[in-house]
């Protein structure tokens, strides 16, 4: 069965993905951390995306896995968009979660300058816990905010920053046209990270996209609103399109 490749964003980890567990029922579920991040805070990170495209990449020629779905978050989002640039034959359907086309996140809560020198000047355990309660709308109040931010704090300075800087230098909007998988977008209506204008970019532009909105959610819906994020998933993964009849001429 076709597993489906799950990426985290920025200052992400595998553990983010704990809740998304009951989607392994219906498939494999490929948790990957990037270099810098989670179980592999120790890696050097990447100061690019195409980077972290090419390592995940070879993360799956490694495991043997040719075909696979693939859902990117936030940052992740931008390197799957990367990786279906370099590879669309071996992506089958693509979800693209709280992310966008431009790597600068014009609208974020604050510039990703603005994150970087905050970031030298407070420290990364200290950034970390500050940034991942914008991600959720109810902020440090949210049920989930504890185990996001301590996730987020395994990140190094120096992974953060290449992070921040692997996004600013990155923009994926001219190979949109050419994503030909069928592709879910994906987005909470409070996310303080990537506006709409972001998100209506990468649904009308991809040819075969389809939208999801979900209420009262913020950059970390399969936190916030698990259960109906997973089955958002699964029914978009398992819809199997039918190909219209070819019009008779009589």
């Amino acid at each position: 069965m076709t597993p489906l490749v799950l990426v985290h964003g920025f200052m992400g980890g595998s553990a983010q993905w704990a809740l998304q567990a009951p989607l392994a029922a219906q498939r494999p579920l490929i948790c990957l951390d990037l270099p810098g991040y989670g179980q592999n805070a120790a890696l050097d990170a990447f100061d690019s995306i195409e980077a972290n495209a090419v390592w995940v990449l070879d993360q799956l020629d490694q495991r043997g896995i040719d075909q696979f779905f693939l859902l990117g978050h936030s940052m992740g989002g931008m390197i799957v968009q990367e990786i279906t640039r370099r590879a669309p034959h071996r992506v089958q359907r693509l979800i693209l979660y709280a992310t966008g086309a431009l790597g600068l996140l014009p609208g974020r809560f604050e510039t990703i300058e603005h994150s970087i020198d905050r970031a030298k000047a407070e420290g990364a355990a200290r950034t970390a816990k500050r940034i991942a309660a914008t991600w959720f709308l109810h902020r440090e109040a949210a049920a989930e905010y504890p185990n996001c931010s301590e996730i987020a704090a395994q990140t190094q300075l120096s992974a953060l920053i290449c992070g921040l800087t692997a996004m600013k230098h990155w923009s994926g909007e001219v190979a949109l046209p050419n994503i030909s998988c069928p592709t879910l977008v994906l987005w909470g209506d409070g996310d303080r990270t990537y506006p709409w204008s972001q998100i209506e970019t990468l649904w009308k532009t991809i040819p075969d996209a389809r939208l999801a909105v979900l209420p009262h959610c913020a950059h970390a819906v399969h936190m916030e609103r698990p259960d109906l994020f997973n089955a958002l998933i699964t029914g978009f993964l398992d819809t199997v399109e039918a190909t219209p009849p070819a019009p008779q001429l009589l």
